[in-house]
């Protein structure tokens, strides 16, 4: 319940359009906890983002939306389940974050998207890094996979906090 409430305030909240990369992922991660109890052993989420700096601001709700479609459309309708991979990457003053997740078994009706989260990803990120950012996504062999790449930029501010 208590993550339930952590991912409908981090939802809700409208005070700031940017959040530190370290408060985005605990927001997916949350997200991921309560996906947990429900599928259980079929899901499996490897993250690999130790190497990102944490400190870098990041529009709110990127990967949560990211990771929800990826669970819908990737995992669930697979009657084994399967993993999911957030990883990230720094080159120079560049951030790359990447969500993988397996297709559905052939045979198996994977649920219809309209895209809307990827579209609202992109806009949020275009009004954030106005031509300095790109949402790709394709499937790529029996995966569907989604990068962000971003400049990496810290708020003087919140970083003195943190």
């Amino acid at each position: 319940m208590e993550d339930l409430a952590d991912l409908f305030r981090a939802n809700l909240n409208e005070k700031r359009s940017s959040i530190t990369l370290k408060e985005e992922l605990e927001v997916a991660r949350i997200y991921q906890r309560i996906e947990q109890l429900r599928l259980g052993e079929r899901l499996q989420v490897i993250w690999d983002v130790a190497d990102l700096p944490m400190r870098a601001m990041v529009p709110g709700l990127l990967m949560q939306p990211l990771l929800e479609n990826a669970i819908y459309h990737g995992v669930e309708p697979r009657p084994a389940g399967g993993t999911v991979t957030v990883s990230g990457t720094q080159d120079g003053e560049l951030i790359e974050l990447t969500v993988r997740n397996p297709l559905p078994d052939a045979g198996n009706a994977a649920h219809s998207g309209n895209r809307v989260a990827l579209e609202n990803i992109r806009e949020r990120m275009n009004l954030t890094y106005p031509g300095r950012s790109s949402v790709e996504a394709n499937r790529v062999g029996d995966e569907y996979i989604v990068r962000l790449r971003f400049p990496h930029i810290e708020d003087s501010q919140r970083s003195s906090s943190l």
